[in-house]
């Protein structure tokens, strides 16, 4: 993944020697496919501006604002209070602005026979209470588990959202991106994990209905998708320069078109 993100930024720094710096860092679901699309957008309406963007988690767009190695921390969840006072602790005032929503889909091996689950059971299975297909309609075997690894947003939003804030099965196997997830997931027939909306269509695998609603713009905007959430662009209060210009952009017409385009919610209706 990091290596995608590297290869579009020296790409975008082809012949813009003396060209406006653009650093963001954060969150791997919005940092793999939409802002390097945004971005890309953008240049063609800017030229001289070159993107520097790595994409490894929501925790180091949050640490990277707070840092100031950044001009905007991509996140896909809130800072926590400890976050917000050690930026301000360092003169830093953590400013998050809601640039698309998503939902996060619970995907299975394309092949399984599993279509659906309870909340309740979403929960059993990725605190390991339920360990085998069969205890959930599926067929007899040990269920393999995929999340996010720590310093993902999505990591901690799906622990809040999905698991009552309960720790994941001691088994269960942490990946860096939703990607990686969806790839494992693919090749597993007996595999479960979670991924951004952007990333159920994947190939080989399907997104199972919770309590018979699935993720889509329509349940994500009307919430009756049980794990909906907000995505955020963070800065150091209000975004100046060459940041705020893209931030505007992002939540331009132009701008929410893409996020539309990539598999997220708009902000707004378009």
């Amino acid at each position: 993944m990091k290596k995608t993100i590297i290869l579009l930024t020296a790409l975008l720094a082809t012949g813009a020697a003396s060209a406006q710096k653009l650093v963001i860092k954060g969150s791997d679901t919005l940092g793999a496919k939409l802002v390097p699309m945004l971005a890309e957008d953008y240049r063609a309406r800017h030229e001289g501006v070159v993107f520097e963007i790595a994409a490894e988690g929501s925790t180091t767009g949050i640490a990277a604002i707070t840092d100031s190695t950044a001009q905007i921390g991509m996140s896909s969840r809130r800072a926590k209070a400890t976050e917000a006072s050690a930026a301000l602790a360092k003169g830093v005032s953590l400013k998050p602005t809601i640039v698309a929503f998503d939902g996060i889909g619970v995907i299975v091996n394309a092949g399984s026979p599993v279509s659906s689950l309870t909340k309740r059971q979403v929960e059993q299975i990725f605190t390991g209470d339920i360990t085998d297909w069969a205890q959930v309609g599926g067929a007899p075997g040990k269920i393999s588990i995929y999340t996010r690894n720590t310093s993902s947003g999505t990591y901690a939003d799906f622990k809040e959202l999905a698991m009552k804030k309960r720790d994941y099965a001691g088994s269960s196997q942490k990946m860096a991106g939703n990607e990686q997830i969806a790839a494992e997931v693919a090749k597993n027939p007996s595999g479960i994990g979670y991924v951004g909306l952007a990333y159920v269509h994947s190939p080989g695998v399907k997104v199972v209905g919770i309590d018979g609603a699935v993720p889509s713009e329509e349940s994500v905007l009307a919430k009756t998708y049980p794990y909906s959430r907000p995505t955020f662009y963070y800065t150091n209060g209000e975004p100046t320069g060459e940041a705020a210009k893209f931030v505007e952009f992002t939540l331009s017409d132009e701008g929410q078109q893409v996020v539309r385009k990539v598999g997220f919610v708009p902000v707004r209706k378009l």
